[in-house]
């Protein structure tokens, strides 16, 4: 009932569903140029994304966290907010797929992974050296050293802005603040 009731451009509408003996599906719209996580990984697709249109699906995803987060009666948060959930449609429109209901905003803010987009590659990545294995942990490590420059998706380095780097630098580092009450809420992210 509730995925029926949300209408927004930044979230998958629910087209139907089945619930019929064990059989249980969710219909939703097609997205035609798939996950954001193939788009950053997928080395089978053609390496089409730029730092603009990266920075344009990091908004939009905002948009449609910041709609669930207060854009509903009764607050729906998203809890699992990664590249895999994020959907391109024809024309590079994120829309959000699979929310869930959860009380603490704070916590799609942490898991609302920039750094994924800067450096196109996985959060965790095990085959990464030791201390690199968590992308969050050594993005910070590097923005604090001033290196951050250097993990940046080498598809992308030429084409961003030194202020722009640096704006999306400070709001990766609140985002991932330890404690939620300091990170900033979607609409401050926006």
């Amino acid at each position: 009932m509730v995925l029926s009731k949300i209408r927004h451009k930044h979230l998958v509408s629910l087209i139907g569903y089945c619930d019929e003996r064990y059989e249980m599906i969710i219909v939703y719209e097609y997205m035609e140029k798939g996950t954001l996580r193939d788009n950053l990984y997928n080395t089978n697709l053609p390496s089409y994304l730029t730092w603009k249109q990266m920075l344009e699906i990091c908004i939009d995803a905002t948009r449609g966290l910041h709609y669930l987060h207060k854009g509903m009666v009764g607050r729906i948060i998203h809890l699992d907010v990664k590249s895999i959930n994020i959907l391109l449609d024809e024309n590079l429109v994120v829309k959000l797929a699979d929310f869930g209901l959860l009380k603490t905003e704070k916590s799609d803010v942490y898991s609302f992974r920039v750094l994924e987009v800067l450096c196109a590659r996985p959060v965790v990545d095990l085959s990464c050296p030791r201390g690199q294995v968590n992308l969050d942990e050594w993005g910070l490590l590097c923005k604090d050293k001033g290196i951050l420059e250097k993990i940046i998706d080498p598809s992308i380095k030429d084409l961003i802005d030194e202020n722009s780097l640096r704006v999306f630098s400070e709001i990766m580092e609140k985002c991932l603040l330890e404690d939620g009450c300091d990170r900033p809420t979607m609409c401050d992210v926006l």
